[in-house]
């Protein structure tokens, strides 16, 4: 095993090669890195990311040294950036890291091509003002955006990007792709190769359940006018139909027959969501389509043509209790139909790019066939600009979670981490943050937040009293165990993003630490 596999080998086995060469190659930028943003680019760090560059102006104070792990005692006075920089490529001495002496804040308004150059942004700890500003610059070069902000015992994170799509979004639960209810030919013919009225019982054991049910369906949809279960009464009828084969009652691959029965009821074609993927205006390619988007314009012409309503074929089968030679025959006729299936969308892919003016070649094997493996399980996610969001959220949403028991603590954040920020433009401090005033403070804290609340169309509304002394007696303070698990949170989409698997989140994620409760609000 080569040394990146044996250093990387336990991550190597969640996102696999691809996600790794993808991290390898990505180029992170970090504002500001006190502890929060320390603890979101630590673990990139570790995982292995091509490069960092950390952007702060500030320099290290004594408090940071109880708070930040990636600044010691002889940090004192120095440049935060180059401090936190040294301790984080310690970790991984692969990972090209770089630092820039500046204030975000006056990067963004000064500087905005920076950002053009990177991957990836992870902003910490920005005001809401520069928040949108960036969030404008990042989408305009397409670069994909991390907000994290902690504050006290709460915080939120959130994803900005215009369009992310995803290959790959390995989810928990999903269907095994069997078409045990729209079998294919070979399959069929296969199928009617072996008899469940076999007189051998050890040969009668070892039928696939696979074989059993297709069968069955067969049968079924025979004397049912061409119809599959769909009842629950049928379903009851037709599980016991598969029961009334066995022979005895220690057969295991009827039994698994019975379990998986399900699997006939399903529906047969494309789910609504890659319905809704194919009829997307994206789909309809032109010269600056994503490989994505051509590969999903081939797609909805497979389902119209050869797949028969259907996507390409996976081609693999789960363990089932079957005879060696049985399981190995259907492993076969499986990966033979996803093999066609390919070579199908291969041709149709090349065709769409020829007639784009780009080479046919472009995209590769290995893509295409991935795209074919997972195109049940596509996703495509977008994002409200923050400053749609910000201006113009949904009232009707905000006014249910604030009457909500379950989502009032949740909101009342989302609330008063903008407030904040309103009250530190009009005050040059944050609330709490200095010692003496604090009664002076909440009651201004308090007349911040309705003010707030009033120019989102929530009339009437209020926040809790205690949640209001809560965020004063914060201070704005950043708490280890708070930036620890925000800047976790955050790297975790980060990656995500990076690698194009798994779901990043829709919407902004609200911790609560006084309630211990993360939740996500779409505004």
């Amino acid at each position: 095993m080569s040394e990146a596999k044996t250093k990387y080998d336990r991550q190597l086995r969640i996102w696999g090669e691809t996600g790794q060469a993808a991290l390898e190659e990505a180029s992170i930028c970090l504002l500001n890195c006190g502890p929060t943003g320390s603890e979101a680019l630590k673990n990139l760090v570790l995982g292995g990311v091509g490069s960092i560059t950390v952007v702060d102006g500030s320099k290290v104070q004594i408090g940071d040294l109880g708070n930040n792990f990636m600044v010691d005692e002889a940090s004192v006075g120095q440049s935060k950036a180059k401090s936190a920089c040294a301790f984080l490529q310690e970790l991984n001495d692969s990972v090209k890291a770089k630092f820039i002496e500046e204030s975000p804040d006056a990067l963004i308004l000064t500087n905005p091509s920076f950002f053009s150059h990177f991957t990836l942004v992870i902003a910490t700890q920005l005001v809401e003002d520069s928040m949108v500003k960036l969030d404008r610059i990042c989408r305009e070069a397409n670069v994909k955006l991390v907000f994290v902000r902690s504050y006290g015992l709460a915080g939120f994170v959130r994803v900005s990007v215009k369009e992310h799509t995803i290959i790959d979004s390995k989810p928990d639960h999903f269907l095994d792709d069997l078409r045990l209810n729209n079998p294919w030919p070979e399959l069929k013919s296969f199928v009617e190769t072996i008899d469940l009225n076999v007189s051998d019982p050890v040969a009668h054991k070892h039928i696939p359940y696979v074989v059993i049910l297709v069968k069955m369906a067969d049968e079924w949809t025979q004397s049912h006018s061409g119809n599959l279960p769909s009842t629950r009464e049928e379903k009851k009828e037709f599980k016991d139909l598969v029961k009334s084969k066995m022979i005895s009652m220690d057969e295991d691959n009827y039994k698994e027959a019975i379990e998986a029965s399900f699997k006939v009821f399903a529906p047969r074609g494309i789910s609504s969501e890659i319905q809704q993927i194919s009829n997307d205006t994206c789909a309809e390619t032109s010269s600056n389509s994503s490989d994505f988007w051509v590969m999903v314009a081939a797609l909805k012409e497979f389902i119209s043509n050869e797949g028969d309503g259907e996507a390409p074929l996976e081609g693999s089968i789960p363990d089932m209790t079957s005879s060696t030679e049985h399981y190995i025959n259907l492993q076969k006729i499986y990966l033979a139909k996803a093999e066609a299936d390919f070579h199908v969308m291969e041709e149709r892919i090349k065709n769409i790019l020829k007639k784009l003016g780009r080479d046919p070649n472009s995209i590769s094997k290995p893509t295409i066939k991935s795209f074919c493996k997972n195109a049940r399980k596509l996703k495509v996610c977008r994002y409200r600009m923050v400053e749609d969001e910000f201006s113009n959220p949904s009232v009707t949403e905000i006014q249910k979670c604030l009457a909500d028991e379950d989502y009032s603590g949740a909101m009342g954040f989302y609330i008063l981490l903008r407030a904040v920020d309103r009250f530190a433009a009009n005050y040059n401090k944050f609330p709490g943050q200095f010692d003496g005033g604090m009664d002076e403070d909440i009651s201004r804290l308090k007349t911040t937040a309705l003010s707030l609340l009033t120019d989102l169309g929530c009339n009437g509304s209020v926040l809790p009293d205690d949640l209001i002394n809560e965020m004063c007696r914060f201070g704005a303070s950043e708490l280890h165990v708070v930036a620890a698990f925000l800047g976790g949170i955050a790297s975790q989409e980060a990656i995500k993003l990076v690698t194009k698997q798994f779901v990043p989140m829709l919407g902004t994620y609200i911790f609560n630490g006084i309630d211990h409760k993360s939740q996500l609000l779409t505004l």
